[in-house]
């Protein structure tokens, strides 16, 4: 009887170790393969720069040690690499990547491109949160969002296309505050639209905080004056912008509406998931913890943090979980707030 035990337990474990969905399977899968890591924008971007310093830290705390390879898939405002990575991309933990937070919105409105469900992919984590901040020229005669309110003619903004942050900024101002602005929009990439602002075609943009301090043109505008900031996105004032008032302020002075309220934290949303990385759906659930925990470390690697002080980025991680938390909640929106969303369809 004990031998019978002793055999059946002995069975147990083989199968166990030897299962593909074994640990000692899961541990060995990495060794000696490459994970791709796909970035749904062109390089030399943010999304690109951290999926390429991801890249070089990760697979150090991936157990195997696999080598880490970023393939640029731009296209659709992410759109093509969203999609790959939902529902082509093989589910085997070796295809992750980073799309523009943003497209969410794509799927809220129900448009026909979208093959994907941001609630069922595999989430990460996250490095940042990307507050948005809106800024025009000092030369301008608008010198702060109420001015605009009252202006008989709108300023210009500049933006790449309806997914631009300029575009969602300036059309949540426009819906909760009654900030009118003219959209010009086309723009290759963020460093066309600040060109054409030097040159004076338009007067104002929006773009995240942490670009606006710590890359150029902004780090020379700001010591000329050549900008004036005008509104921040985030719950409450960021100490770079001290005097620069929050949505969430100019809400609350101009008594926006609930539906208002509601549809400005739908936009808002993406800030506070800052530039996450997700791996497709179906992938081995061993595998995601397997991730999931690389990244939390990549997060707290001397090379990692070193490279973020001195390019001056800003880091607040959330983890895979909590924007698993984010979107369940997120996606569920009221028809009214749904039909807001979907005028930003529009200029």
């Amino acid at each position: 009887m004990q031998k019978v035990k002793v055999l059946a337990a002995a069975a147990f474990l083989s199968l166990f170790i030897g299962s593909p969905h074994g640990l000692k399977a899961q541990t060995n899968f990495y060794q000696g393969k490459t994970i791709t890591i796909i970035v749904g924008t062109v390089p030399g971007g943010l999304y690109d720069r951290w999926g390429r310093l991801l890249g070089r830290i990760m697979g150090k705390y991936i157990p195997g040690n696999p080598s880490m390879v970023v393939q640029n898939m731009p296209g659709g405002g992410s759109m093509i690499a969203a999609n790959y990575l939902y529902g082509v991309a093989k589910p085997d933990g070796l295809t992750i990547g980073m799309f523009q937070t943003h497209m969410y919105l794509q799927q809220m409105v129900q448009q026909p491109e979208v093959k994907f469900d941001v609630r069922k992919f595999n989430w990460l984590g996250s490095q940042e949160k990307g507050t948005m901040m809106l800024y025009i020229r000092g030369d301008s005669p608008y010198r702060s969002i109420d001015e605009i309110i009252k202006a008989k003619e709108p300023p210009k903004c500049g933006a790449t296309g309806l997914s631009d942050q300029t575009t969602l900024f300036t059309r949540m101002l426009e819906e909760t505050v009654g900030a009118r602005f003219t959209r010009v929009l086309g723009y290759q990439g963020g460093s066309e639209v600040d060109l054409a602002m030097e040159r004076g075609e338009i007067i104002c943009r929006a773009t995240r905080v942490t670009v606006h301090f710590s890359r150029e043109p902004f780090l020379t505008w700001e010591k000329k004056g050549f900008d004036r900031h005008l509104v921040q996105a985030g719950n409450k004032r960021d100490s770079r912008l001290p005097d620069t008032p929050t949505i969430f302020e100019l809400m609350d002075k101009y008594k926006t509406s609930e539906v208002g309220r509601r549809f400005a934290q739908v936009l808002l949303a993406g800030d506070e998931l800052g530039r996450p990385m997700v791996a497709p759906p179906a992938v081995p659930l061993e595998r995601v913890k397997m991730l999931r925990e690389a990244y939390n470390k990549a997060l707290k690697d001397p090379e990692l943090l070193d490279e973020v002080k001195k390019s001056r980025l800003d880091m607040e991680p959330i983890t895979g979980q909590e924007i698993d938390a984010v979107y369940k909640d997120l996606m569920d929106q009221p028809p009214a707030v749904v039909d807001l969303v979907k005028k930003l369809e529009g200029n």
